[in-house]
């Protein structure tokens, strides 16, 4: 069996720029590499109605269980201005010991770790009691909609079976070992329109200026203290994000007035419980101002969190041992693709450090990419034994 080194894979991915929701023919190219170390392979593109279509790979080895599945994704963010770059984003290098290019961090150097742990694994082990597979997306950066969510669809109706899941995100703040995601806190953007009756700003009594019912409901709803958080999750957290009254002119009242907020959720709470009690607040205080509101939600994910097992216990002692450092088991952060893949299968997320991720001159570590690639062949080995 061909060893797969993970430099040389982490540089032949970040060549190909796929800028969600492009796959500029990565995916056939990763497809080609796992096919060599046996794996079965399925290239599935997804569409829907107003979003472009994304390739996604789901490949496994061994029918039996256990199958332990790595998901990770190959889209990237734009690199912005290329004159800001020290490289070419798409023409990775080394550098003082790190590999530089757009994905290096987030996260193709992290697939390129789990593939090459899988070759040194199946190189000493060609017989082993379970089933590995991968379920790689190429929309994770972007609208999430034809990427992972999809995929697990697609496995539910085949019945596909997975025990566990490892997610290669960047986890790590500073040094690789410090952090492992057991959950994320949900996520829920709010966009409300205030409507009012446009008026001469002298003579207000004959509008109603919908900026004040607005200016009253953002005080309302970021002044609510939603709970102290708890054991694994952070308290949570509302944001606005954005203010907007369309009026070009300065003596007249508007006709109507806009404001988005997010809202970072923990699990005391779920998007529909959260909705209840703001459409309260937007009904109180549109009725006492006598002027009307519309509101749209776009929820990306609900909060979730993996309970640690026996296998969130072996993943962090074997982090410990090539790190020298105990990860804190965490939730912080935004979210991951790992909150469609809970419905088929608990898991958690581990990768590199995610200080230079969607930055310029965006970099991994050697050194950290190296010590990845053993933590996963370490983890493959303890799951199998």
């Amino acid at each position: 069996m061909q060893k797969i080194n993970e430099l040389q894979l982490a540089k032949e991915l970040i060549r190909f720029p796929t800028v969600t929701p492009v796959d500029a023919g990565v995916m056939k190219f990763l497809e080609k590499k796992l096919k060599k170390l046996g794996f079965k392979t399925k290239i599935l593109e997804f569409k829907e109605k107003g979003f472009k279509p994304v390739k996604n790979l789901y490949a496994r080895l061994g029918t039996k269980g256990p199958n332990l599945c790595y998901a990770g994704h190959l889209d990237v963010v734009p690199p912005g201005n290329i004159k800001d770059w020290t490289i070419n984003p798409f023409r990775p290098s080394v550098k003082n010991g790190h590999l530089i290019g757009r994905g290096a961090n987030d996260m193709k150097s992290s697939i390129a770790a789990f593939v090459s742990a899988v070759s040194i694994f199946l190189s000493k082990s060609k017989k082993f009691n379970g089933s590995i597979s991968l379920l790689i997306t190429g929309d994770e950066e972007g609208d999430a909609v034809n990427g992972t969510r999809k995929v697990v669809e697609y496995l539910k109706k085949r019945k596909e079976k997975i025990n566990y899941c490892l997610v290669g995100e960047p986890t790590n703040p500073n040094k690789l070992g410090e952090m492992i995601k057991i959950g994320r806190r949900g996520s829920m953007t709010g966009k409300i329109k205030i409507i009012g009756e446009q008026c001469h700003v002298a003579y207000q009594h004959r509008g109603n200026n919908p900026s004040t019912s607005l200016v009253q409901i953002l005080k309302e709803i970021k002044d609510i203290k939603f709970d102290k958080g708890n054991k694994h999750f952070q308290p949570t957290n509302l944001e606005v994000t954005k203010i907007n009254i369309d009026n070009n002119a300065d003596n007249i009242i508007p006709g109507s007035a806009e404001a988005i907020f997010n809202i970072r959720f923990n699990n005391r709470h779920s998007s529909n419980s959260i909705k209840k009690r703001l459409n309260k607040i937007f009904k109180k205080i549109t009725k006492k101002n006598k002027s009307k509101f519309k509101i749209d939600y776009r929820v990306s994910g609900e909060a979730f969190l993996t309970k640690p097992n026996q296998t969130t216990f072996m993943i962090q002692n074997i982090i410990k041992r090539i790190t020298k450092i105990k990860p804190k088991l965490s939730t912080t952060g935004g979210t991951s693709d790992l909150r469609f893949i809970k419905s088929i299968s608990p898991g958690l997320e581990f990768g590199l450090v995610g200080k230079t991720m969607h930055k310029v001159d965006e970099a991994v570590s050697l050194k950290d990419l190296k010590n990845l690639t053993k933590i996963y062949q370490n983890i493959l080995q303890s799951y199998f034994k």
